[in-house]
């Protein structure tokens, strides 16, 4: 079964989402290990840098594996 472009981008979005929440997360827990102390703004926002190249990677590997499975298919 072929996975629609629009599927691939739920699949993806839902991905980061959950990676950023993560992020975060971790982040609150690990940083003050390392004595990086910042607020929650920042940890935000740091998280929020990688969304985007997230996204971006999720998209379009789930698009070149999709690729080469029609390709082997037909």
């Amino acid at each position: 079964m072929k996975q629609s472009r629009t599927m691939s981008m739920v699949e993806a979005t839902t991905n980061v989402v959950v990676g950023y929440v993560l992020a975060i997360a971790t982040q609150i827990v690990v940083f003050p290990w390392f004595g990086i102390e910042t607020g929650l703004a920042e940890h935000l926002t740091i998280g929020l840098a990688f969304v985007g190249v997230s996204l971006a990677r999720g998209y379009l590997l789930r698009r070149l594996f999709e690729a080469i499975r029609m390709r082997s298919v037909g």
